[in-house]
């Protein structure tokens, strides 16, 4: 008996993953299946402009998505004269991926709103701790994955830009966020110029679990899966070559080790505490 085709699906995502799971076929459903899984970050765009009712209908569809009990903590800021583009880019340490994009979005968590429906409804507002920043921070991130989603899926290539936490302060001045608003990740997006690499993912028997949390051989299949990626998907460069000395196969984690060697970040609570939020 001849072997059935395998499906896009199949492929992306056993390229994805050394123990990719079988999976039922919907054809109902098959490009958007196929386009979450085949995804990769976009950083290089064509000359071409994407149509505002296009944003705006993402726009829409992204902030369809889950939100903790109906709060709606999220904002999404689009940026369209090239004076705050070039602002922001300068702001993320002038990445020319970032600054040859035809659109970049910032995906805001807003606690503002929550907080003046207790001053208009005259009730005091009772969670003055760390869960308020939590929330507003979870419906960025369900927001943000959603909006890539659905623009990859109308042929759009997308790449968050988390360096906009490095200097939140001075992006939220750029955006003139008020009190309890703060920026999540930038987004920058347009039509592809090429087709994205499907970066390979740690396998899913170190991410998925049943019943609850387990490492079982954590240390062995990361091995493994350093030495297949280093060997399909080669980083071009080494990270922070000034202080660690050249590696002759460079992995996944000993990328990811060079680059929480050094600080990110440190400041980022005190620019959350200055937007008013209690960090208990």
């Amino acid at each position: 008996m001849s072997k059935a085709p395998q499906s896009d699906l199949q492929r992306a995502l056993e390229m994805r993953f050394s123990d990719a799971p079988a999976h039922i076929e919907s054809a109902a459903h098959s490009d958007l299946l196929n386009s979450m899984a085949a995804r990769g970050s976009c950083r290089s765009f064509i000359d071409k402009p994407v149509p505002n009712d296009l944003v705006r209908t993402i726009c829409a569809i992204a902030l369809s998505a889950p939100t903790k009990s109906d709060l709606q903590q999220c904002d999404i800021i689009l940026l369209e004269s090239e004076d705050i583009q070039g602002r922001l880019v300068t702001l993320v340490s002038g990445r020319s991926w970032v600054a040859d994009a035809p659109r970049i979005a910032v995906i805001c968590g807003n606690n503002r709103r929550q907080r003046l429906l207790h001053e208009w409804h005259e009730v005091p507002f009772a969670n003055e701790h760390l869960d308020a920043l939590f929330n507003a921070a979870g419906d960025a991130a369900i927001t943000l994955g959603a909006f890539v989603t659905a623009a990859e899926a109308l042929g759009l290539g997308c790449c968050p830009i988390s360096a906009v936490r490095n200097k939140a302060a001075a992006v939220s001045d750029l955006l003139h966020l008020p009190e309890h608003v703060f920026p999540f990740a930038g987004l920058a997006f347009g039509f592809p110029a090429q087709t994205p690499t499907i970066s390979k993912r740690l396998p899913l028997q170190v991410t998925c679990h049943v019943e609850g949390y387990r490492e079982v051989n954590l240390e062995e299949t990361t091995a493994q899966y350093d030495e297949e990626r280093a060997t399909s998907q080669p980083y071009e460069q080494q990270r922070l070559p000034e202080k660690f000395a050249d590696s002759a196969r460079y992995s996944w984690s000993e990328d990811k080790v060079r680059q929480y060697s050094e600080p990110e970040r440190a400041d980022f609570s005190d620019y959350i505490r200055s937007r008013g939020f209690e960090l208990n």
